[in-house]
């Protein structure tokens, strides 16, 4: 296939851009560029004649239309998003921008491209959202397909309505689409502003590790490569108008992922002291939800998917890939916000 992938040179788009090209797959990167963007997480494919990449932003429908007649997709994978929650704390008005109106947007291009086609049936919009939007668990309980929206954040909201948006398109104008709603992901080109490359980048540089509140949220952590993996699937194999959960099956608190992380670089990078004792405890972020997990048993009963990579195996190869690639992490230091404590409220 050919497929119009958005927000392909950030962290999940990158993973599934690579692994789309890995299959044999046409590929079509739509990227803005924006701060949390790299070009050197698709170095690898950017010579491949399988490979095309086009600068643009998801809210301009005339760069949208050019796009599509273009390179005509068969199919469109829709990941360019806003999505730090603290970031969303601090300047919501991104996350409605990118998220809402940015989602708008393609959605009209791909349903005017896809209607000018005579209405191909083999055409999909997948578009690919977070389990954020369902809120937050107690100490049992998981998130499936049929549970009740309940953002908390802004970027959750904010996702939330761009799922409602694609929805409506389905039910409205017969758009085909698949949807999909993840757990936290992790790994390999994870941009330095999220929790796990914070705490391998704070802790080689002997800073306190920062951990919000008692370190007891807990979160469903998924990685990047098996990620990927599954949203070809659900492109491939997912039923027209089916959301599908993608879920690691490897719930741990935040603390437990830390301490984790941290008897990790004591074996593959032992200091003066271990690790763990740069464990610092800050002020939580506001509304912070208490817990996530997934119920993967659609994708895994319907599509035979299930995750290949446990969070102990995961953890191990983030690590070691932050240590042999200094030169990417580093590359990032001096953009907007990376470093600092955002989403304070303040």
């Amino acid at each position: 296939m050919k497929i119009l992938v958005t927000g392909g040179a950030g962290f999940i788009g990158s993973a599934v851009v690579r692994a789309a090209v890995a299959q044999g797959h046409s590929v079509v990167n739509l990227d803005a560029l924006t701060y949390a963007a790299c070009l050197d997480n698709v170095a690898s494919v950017a010579d491949n004649p399988l490979y095309a990449f086009e600068q643009a932003d998801i809210r301009d429908r005339a760069a949208l239309d050019r796009i599509f007649a273009a390179h005509k997709p068969d199919t469109v994978m829709h990941l360019a998003a806003e999505s730090h929650v603290d970031r969303s704390i601090d300047g919501p008005g991104d996350f409605i921008e990118t998220n809402i109106t940015g989602t708008y947007q393609m959605l009209e291009a791909a349903r005017a491209y896809w209607e000018g086609a005579d209405k191909p049936e083999a055409f999909r919009f997948h578009h690919i959202s977070t389990d954020e939007v369902f809120g937050s668990l107690g100490e049992t309980g998981q998130f499936t397909e049929e549970t009740p929206y309940d953002p908390r954040s802004p970027y959750s909201a904010s996702k939330a309505a761009s799922d409602h948006l694609v929805r409506a398109w389905h039910e409205t104008y017969g758009l085909p689409i698949v949807m999909s709603n993840c757990s936290n992901n992790y790994g390999p080109f994870h941009f330095p502003e999220k929790l796990i490359p914070v705490v391998i980048i704070k802790a080689l540089a002997g800073e306190p590790l920062p951990i919000y509140g008692d370190g007891s949220n807990v979160r469903d952590w998924l990685y990047v490569e098996d990620h990927a993996d599954a949203l070809l699937c659900v492109l491939t194999r997912g039923e027209n108008g089916r959301s599908y959960n993608i879920g690691g099956e490897n719930e741990r608190s935040n603390l437990e992922l830390v301490t984790t992380l941290c008897a990790i670089l004591d074996r593959l990078r032992p200091g003066a002291a271990p690790y763990a004792d740069q464990i610092t405890y800050v002020t939580d972020r506001p509304g912070h939800d208490a817990r996530y997990a997934i119920d993967p048993q659609r994708i895994a009963n319907e599509l035979g998917w299930r995750p290949s990579v446990t969070v102990e195996e995961g953890l191990e190869k983030t690590v070691q890939w932050y240590l042999d690639n200094e030169d990417w992490w580093r590359a990032l230091q001096n953009r907007a916000g990376v470093g600092e404590r955002l989403g304070t409220g303040k």
